[in-house]
């Protein structure tokens, strides 16, 4: 008689795994009985995981992606490629040209866009001065343009996403504001991914706020953002998430679809001395809240925007490099690195020339609109769903004491209908299994131990969407 083959135990019950071997060698044991003492044995022992359903299409991200234009971006970065420089001390250039009007312009595509979009966009100037520094030599003036679109019902709750203005040709001369430096890819195509985001979302309505960032001071030494970051922090911002988009121009290097480096730092550049001793003993060094951001970023646009591969890198940015994140990161925010997967290095940072047949400079003859449209679509979904999840849960501990069982608990979040336990081996880099616990504010997976596993908690809307993970502290004994 054919017998079906028996289905692979889940990873998480590989103790049981030669007792299966036992039962199914057993030629007196027919193997539907085996399958059958196996699940009795495993059904005793703890709730068995349910996999994440796949998502029912989400209308308003279809309609957001849908309205992302790529002729829309090339016109972008070509009209800022057009002011010749953008160097942070071009100020005093010809008035079309430099980082004056260069920023005077962003400052009126944000305010076209909140026109469109039913004037809910609030459109912003933070202007400062940055004191003298190894790259800004006389103490200058820098702007900041935001646009932010007000949560409404949630809008304490922040998520922000930047690119940056300036441009240099840094690899001759940092301080050179007159030679002609176009920053297509770096970062013309970061701002026209802010801009065109925010043409496209200005008329949505989310629970959460987002802020539409084009900062400044980036190759200087990131002073726009550790500006707005440090602002934030004084005012004590909820900053839940940010997203820097650094050299996202390119599809150049891989075989297959085009990929997108996430970068995420582990150690929080803010661990305190208490935290670290926590982490020393229980782990937690892959989940930070900038890898659960990560993680989550990948989930989304996986299941979202076919196309293109989301690459996490599990470190906070390229070798001996930083980027706009890092200043939220230091003042204790979740944030993340967008990148294309190969840069160029003879289109960035490079004078205009051609030498041994080969063109040097950071022109927008080398950048994949196209690309950077799918950039931009990876970020709507990212930030829309983060917007329109509820919180993430708070207060979430696990129960330390001497127990074969892990307990978890949390607080209840504003707008939640649910929520969902995660856990994953602790060599697994994703979350793969989930149990719903419905409205409960506490949980108990029997029998599974949390010395074994990383656990996390998820917050969920009545249509689906899901909070970030919020990793455990344990609690005294």
């Amino acid at each position: 008689m054919h017998h079906e083959p028996v289905a692979p135990v889940s990873r998480r019950y590989r103790p049981f795994d030669s007792l299966f071997a036992r039962l199914g060698q057993n030629r007196n044991v027919h193997p539907l009985a085996a399958q059958a003492a196996l699940a009795i044995v495993l059904l005793g022992l703890a709730p068995a995981p349910t996999q994440a359903a796949p998502a029912a299409k989400d209308a308003q991200l279809e309609q957001i992606t849908s309205e992302i234009s790529a002729s829309r971006i090339e016109a972008t970065i070509r009209k800022l490629v057009s002011f010749g420089t953008r160097h942070t001390l071009s100020a005093k250039a010809a008035p079309d040209r430099g980082i004056a009007p260069a920023t005077a312009w962003v400052h009126s595509e944000f305010e076209r866009a909140a026109r469109q979009g039913g004037a809910r966009l609030e459109v912003k100037l933070d202007t400062f001065v940055q004191p003298v520094s190894a790259r800004v030599p006389v103490p200058t003036q820098m702007t900041n343009v935001l646009a932010v679109l007000p949560g409404t019902s949630d809008p304490g709750r922040i998520y922000v996403v930047s690119g940056h203005l300036d441009s240099c040709v840094c690899a001759q001369d940092v301080l050179d504001a007159t030679s002609d430096a176009p920053g297509a890819d770096d970062d013309a195509s970061g701002v026209a991914v802010v801009l065109e985001l925010a043409r496209v979302m200005a008329k949505e309505r989310f629970p959460a706020t987002i802020v539409f960032a084009a900062v400044v001071g980036e190759e200087q030494g990131l002073y726009g953002s550790a500006h707005l970051a440090e602002q934030y922090r004084a005012q004590g911002a909820q900053i839940e998430g940010m997203i820097t988009n650094d050299i996202v121009g390119s599809s150049a290097g891989r075989t297959g679809p085009p990929a997108l480096r996430v970068f995420s730092e582990g150690v929080p550049s803010d661990e305190s001395e208490a935290q670290a001793k926590v982490r020393r003993s229980v782990g937690g060094e892959n989940d930070a809240p900038s890898r659960q951001l990560a993680r989550y970023i990948q989930e989304v646009a996986g299941r979202t925007v076919p196309g293109i591969t989301v690459e996490p890198i599990w470190r906070r940015d390229r070798y001996s490099r930083g980027g706009d994140h890092i200043p939220f990161l230091q003042n204790g925010y979740p944030a993340v690195r967008f990148t294309e997967w190969l840069e160029d290095y003879r289109h960035q940072h490079q004078r205009l020339r051609t030498k041994d047949g080969i063109q040097y400079g950071d022109l927008p003859q080398f950048v994949d609109f196209n690309y950077v449209a799918q950039v931009a679509r990876v970020n709507a979904v990212a930030l829309a769903s983060l917007a329109l999840a509820p919180a993430a849960p708070k207060a979430v501990t696990i129960d330390s004491s001497l127990s074969n069982d892990t307990k978890l608990q949390w607080q209840a979040v504003p707008g939640a209908v649910g929520y969902q336990v995660v856990w994953r081996e602790t060599t697994a880099p994703f979350w793969n299994h989930v149990q719903s616990t419905g409205t409960a504010t506490s949980f108990t997976l029997p029998n599974l131990s949390k010395d074994n596993y990383f656990f996390g908690v998820q917050s969920l809307d009545s249509n689906g969407h899901a909070s970030l993970v919020s990793f455990p502290k344990p609690t005294p004994r």
